[in-house]
């Protein structure tokens, strides 16, 4: 008669549990989305602070993580007879010094500016002009900031030394002074003035106004730009590569040490430079977006719990409502792991339903969000792309709210077998 009844109740159970869905749709409804949507947060605020940290770090993954900027400023303290607030120069002479005796530099690159993005125009061809920043280069530059040529070349060290008056221009800084069908190779343009040669154009690597800035930007030999626009042996900053097993603190108050020395500059000065490490960018995003995620995961998991609290509160109201039925189970035979079972069975396939429900909601609109982004070019995400949440994610997800879910089943399945049969009988 048990195995009976039991074959009975696992063959009706399915039926059963979708006949309460129906029976009260708006009370189930409620009470499991908030299952639904505390998943559905969860993954939506993970994949967009992935979106938000791929976009940053694809921003800054142009410039080796190993890297270093530096330029100068004025002294804070007095030393050596020099008062404070004397505003500090680098020149070609403190490279070589930095070189012979910095040991933690594996390449050094100094840089020249003249201009500025969206400054006054300052580069012609023909009757074409525009306002383009334009950097004095080394060829170990390009060790430091990745600037991926489109076609021709780069700076190389015979055009440093024979002071060639080459460049290598940015693909906006084509589009605008090149006509569409001409190859801008062996083109020659005016730069304040000065004729220089075209051969290479580069794209970015960057995103947003970052990569614009890039491709609006023109690229010379650093000794020709001294000479041509009477720099002298003059340096504006330094990019610098460090060994990559040495932290960036580390290398940034070695490098600043050597320079103190030779500038007579005093030791625990910390304003006559002033340096970024792309390392130290690096850690801050990942700290932030690290948090972030953290604080996604506590109010996913906040929304959750609540959720989880309502499918206990109705299946609690559903026990009551069917203590009769339960009641003439008790009568029929059925044990009371039986009625657990049942209970239990109810609240995780509730719990499974609307979990699920949300997870699938929240991939694909990470999926379609990302899906927009890469079809449509004229949306330019930014700083923002690629947002994306690991198989990884949803599966711990959805693991632990099947347990909440089983947790939330105790109580109620707890009360359904306490439940006298008679008692339960006699109730309408």
């Amino acid at each position: 008669m048990n195995k009976k009844l039991k074959r009975l109740v696992d063959r009706d159970h399915f039926l059963e549990l979708i006949q309460i869905l129906i029976q009260r749709p708006l009370r189930t409804g409620l009470s499991g989305l908030g299952v639904g949507w505390g998943l559905f947060m969860i993954i939506i605020t993970i994949g967009s602070a992935n979106g938000l940290e791929n976009g940053v770090s694809q921003d800054l993954s142009d410039s080796a993580k190993n890297s270093m900027f530096l330029w100068t400023q004025s002294t804070s303290l007095p030393y050596k007879g020099f008062k404070r607030g004397r505003n500090v120069d680098l020149n070609l002479s403190d490279v070589e010094y930095l070189k012979a005796n910095s040991q933690t530099l594996v390449a050094i690159a100094p840089q020249n500016e003249l201009g500025g993005w969206r400054g006054s125009n300052n580069v012609t061809r023909g009757i074409k002009t525009g306002a383009f920043t334009v950097f004095g280069e080394y060829p170990e530059q390009r060790l430091i900031e990745a600037k991926p040529i489109v076609t021709g070349r780069h700076i190389n060290n015979q055009d440093i030394a024979e002071r060639r008056k080459i460049a290598v221009i940015g693909k906006r800084v084509r589009d605008i002074l090149f006509s569409s069908d001409e190859d801008p190779i062996g083109g020659s343009i005016r730069i304040n003035g000065v004729n220089f040669v075209v051969v290479g154009v580069f794209g970015s690597l960057r995103t947003g106004e970052d990569a614009e800035e890039d491709l609006q930007s023109v690229l010379i030999p650093f000794s020709t730009f001294n000479q041509s626009f009477n720099y002298g042996d003059e340096v504006s900053w330094l990019c610098l590569l460090f060994d990559e097993n040495v932290h960036a603190d580390s290398a940034a108050s070695e490098v600043m040490s050597v320079l103190k020395s030779r500038l007579s500059i005093h030791p625990d000065d910390d304003r006559a430079f002033g340096h970024w490490t792309v390392a130290e960018e690096y850690e801050q995003i990942q700290s932030v977006f690290g948090a972030i995620r953290w604080v996604s995961i506590v109010f996913g998991g906040l929304a959750l719990l609540a959720g989880i609290i309502g499918i206990m509160n109705i299946m609690l109201i559903t026990v009551r409502e069917r203590t009769n039925e339960l009641g003439v189970r008790r009568a029929l035979g059925a044990s009371p792991g039986m009625i657990v079972r049942q209970i239990m069975g109810e609240t995780l396939f509730l719990t499974s339903l609307f979990g699920v429900i949300g997870a699938v909601l929240g991939v694909a609109t990470i999926e379609g969000i990302d899906a927009l982004l890469q079809s449509t070019p004229s949306m330019d995400g930014g700083s923002f792309r690629n947002p994306e949440v690991s198989v990884d994610i949803v599966i711990k997800s959805l693991v632990i709210m099947v347990f909440m879910g089983a947790i939330a089943g105790i109580l109620p399945a707890l009360r359904a077998v306490s439940i006298r049969p008679v008692e339960a009988i006699r109730t309408e």
